[in-house]
């Protein structure tokens, strides 16, 4: 099974990217199904029914979340709603939607689950202890998590923690793409962080000139997602018989 994972699309040109790149990339690489991190695809922060079906159109399979899955409050009856994408599993019991998903592919079902990290991030339930739950309670024949975390160690001590149990673990949220790629010693493929996809010459998706003033005086400033400008497209490939992974990052 050959899994595509695009990293966290950010705002309009985020979309776009995904419009103008994913079908390509799907096509080079062979992909048989592909996962896109949306979180951040409403205006860089959390994401609306239209813009899950424009990710979707693009040609995504399917949607993962973050920290941000519900900063738009349209976002609730759609993920209680038979959607294709799931939020963080560790989220409180009662949280609209899923944390995870079986989908059928090719007669293979693969378990997607979506995590969220607890360093720097909300004090939500233990996604080590919600992961193991997961795993304990579902058949599979391939596994795929979506790690949403801010630090390295966090990320670092997931992978290992589900090496060898699952097929691949890899990190979204820093917008950064990190030069790990790797397996790991039981042979789950692993990255820390996909990276973003997005406006390319700002920071982490956002126009550089507020963030740079907010380090400067302290102050609040608020964030400005351009929509239009120069894009980069963040992933990885996966193939689960041959157990690799190869990240890639496309600029315009």
């Amino acid at each position: 099974m050959r899994i595509l994972f695009i990293g966290d699309v950010v705002g309009k040109i985020g979309r776009r990217m995904i419009k103008n790149y994913l079908p390509q990339l799907k096509k080079e690489h062979g992909a048989h199904f592909t996962i896109v991190n949306g979180e951040n695809a409403a205006h860089g922060k959390g994401i609306t029914e239209s813009t899950y079906k424009e990710i979707l159109n693009g040609g995504a399979d399917f949607i993962t979340l973050g920290n941000h899955a519900f900063a738009k409050r349209d976002v609730y009856d759609l993920l209680n709603s038979d959607v294709k994408m799931v939020r963080p599993a560790n989220f409180p019991e009662g949280t609209p939607g899923d944390g995870s998903r079986i989908v059928n592919i090719n007669g293979k079902k693969l378990l997607i689950v979506n995590l969220q990290a607890r360093s720097f991030l909300e004090p939500i339930e233990n996604p080590f202890k919600v992961i193991d739950t997961i795993l304990d309670n579902n058949e599979f024949d391939a596994a795929f998590v979506d790690f949403h975390s801010e630090t390295t160690s966090e990320s670092i001590a997931m992978g290992y923690h589900l090496d060898g149990r699952v097929n691949a673990v890899v990190g979204t949220h820093t917008h950064v793409q990190t030069n790990d790629a790797t397996r790991l010693p039981n042979g789950t493929v692993y990255i820390t962080d996909v990276g973003m996809t997005g406006f390319k010459d700002g920071i982490l998706g956002i126009r550089k000139d507020e963030v740079i003033r907010r380090f400067i005086t302290n102050l609040p400033e608020r964030h400005v997602v351009p929509d239009e400008g120069k894009g980069v497209i963040s992933g990885v490939i996966i193939d689960t018989d041959s157990k690799t992974i190869k990240n890639f990052k496309i600029e315009e």
